[in-house]
């Protein structure tokens, strides 16, 4: 047994991936500024925060007030790790402390590292040195620090990242959730048209002409297909328009021979070859005019005039009366009301209520009631009390000529009749049968 694959969704496909895209497109932003500012700023960037964090666990002053730096591990670990490091730590005041050997440089700017809140120096033609400044709160207040001479001045793009979280941490904590909200339904809205033709398309039936379905508003890349669709229906149409021209005039032509055979049998001697001969030529006669109404009535246009269905039922009980008498039946017509008022066919329906009828005297076993009888509501029922249809059977009596017994009556195509026309007045046919008979319903 194969399995089924499942069917992968557009909406889905789409919303996880333009997501992904507009994800990767803010991550890209993020990295490529942080690579931007790793080239403008200092290299330095990537160690102020050691530097800054050391010499403010260090700051303090003495006894007598002086500014000193304090011999604190992390202090020590940096002055190990770097062995060219060099530093100038001065307060606003103008106090100063001095580690390392200052590059000639930057020397004269040993006593001026109070001036300065923020600095990137570097590009001298004296000195590959960089040195930078940056200003750090200590436990004594603002100090200053003039250094350089690091070792591994670490990933400055790392350094930007972790330095600047504050500002595209919540930006992506704001972007993500709408994002994922905002694409699929965006994708949903430009999907909508599309779910509108599939449901409009799911609703065309077989022989309803002209159906078509709409490219207004559909996107651009999916209305090659409905345009397509489209022309598939009208070629479809066109053949169905072919067979049933070729049907109703096949049928038209079988009346003249038939009429013919008629009146050649009517001229023969009375006996039981001549009645034979009639029964057949009276059912190749119905069967062609079965297949008129079969096809024309796929092209009544009548469907909207008002018509009452107890007087329609009624006729029909009383011009089929003779012929369900003589084939051994009794016969009643039953109506709720006086009138039931519908919009339909006044020509279609009769033939309807004709159909079941003649199908309950061909196939109720020549005995008992058939009754005809109507609901308040609309729902005409013809029942019989025949030895009923197999179980097996009665999801196909309503197929065209699909015959229960292969040598029954008719040529099966009453009951698929009756559904065509029902089906056209948007009505329902049901369908109950058992040991004890069988009952037709049309609910219109």
């Amino acid at each position: 047994m194969m399995r089924r694959r499942s069917t992968p969704s557009l909406w889905w496909k789409l919303s996880w991936q333009l997501s992904l895209v507009i994800i990767a497109v803010v991550t890209a932003v993020i990295i490529g500024l942080s690579i931007y500012g790793a080239m403008i700023l200092s290299p330095n960037v990537a160690v102020e925060d050691k530097i800054t964090a050391a010499l403010a666990g260090a700051a303090e002053r003495d006894a007598q007030g002086q500014f000193q730096l304090r011999d604190i591990p992390e202090l020590r670990l940096l002055k190990t790790q770097n062995s060219g490091l060099w530093f100038v730590a001065a307060t606003t005041d103008g106090a100063s402390v001095s580690y390392g050997t200052v590059p000639a440089s930057y020397a004269e700017l040993a006593h001026l590292v109070h001036l300065f809140e923020d600095a990137d120096i570097r590009g001298s033609v004296g000195t590959n040195e960089i040195a930078s400044v940056e200003n750090v709160q200590t436990a004594i207040g603002e100090v200053r620090i003039l250094f350089g001479g690091f070792a591994d001045k670490g990933w400055p793009v790392l350094a930007l990242l972790a330095g600047t979280y504050p500002i595209y941490v919540p930006l992506l904590v704001v972007a993500l959730p709408a994002i994922f909200l905002a694409v699929p339904r965006i994708v949903r809205r430009a999907l909508a048209r599309v779910s509108d033709v599939a449901d409009k398309a799911s609703q065309i039936q077989p022989r309803q002409h002209g159906a078509r379905l709409p490219v207004e508003g559909i996107p651009k890349e999916v209305a090659p297909l409905v345009i397509a669709f489209n022309g598939t229906l009208e070629r479809l149409e066109n053949e169905l328009k072919k067979r049933q021209r070729f049907l109703i005039d096949a049928a038209h032509e079988l009346r003249t021979p038939i009429a013919i055979m008629q009146t050649r049998i009517d001229g023969m001697p009375e006996g039981q070859e001549r009645r034979r001969l009639l029964n057949d030529v009276a059912r190749l006669a119905e069967t062609a005019e079965q297949l008129l109404d079969f096809e024309r009535n796929d092209q009544a246009t009548d469907l909207h005039e008002a018509v009452d269905l107890v007087e329609i039922a009624r006729t029909v009980v009383a011009d089929l009366a003779p012929q369900a008498i003589a084939a051994g039946y009794q016969i009643s017509f039953q109506s709720e009301v006086e009138s039931v008022e519908r919009r339909g066919s006044p020509s279609a329906l009769p033939r309807a209520v004709s159909n079941l009828v003649r199908n309950a005297i061909d196939h109720g076993g020549d005995r008992g009631m058939i009754t005809v009888s109507i609901s308040a509501g609309g729902r005409i029922t013809v029942a019989d009390e025949g030895s009923g249809i197999p179980a097996e059977h009665q999801e196909l009596v309503f197929e065209p000529f699909y015959r229960v017994t292969p040598k029954s009556k008719g040529a099966g195509l009453g009951l698929s009749l009756v559904k065509q026309i029902v089906a056209n007045h948007r009505g329902q046919v049901s369908l109950q049968s058992g040991s004890t008979g069988t009952q037709i319903a049309i609910d219109l």
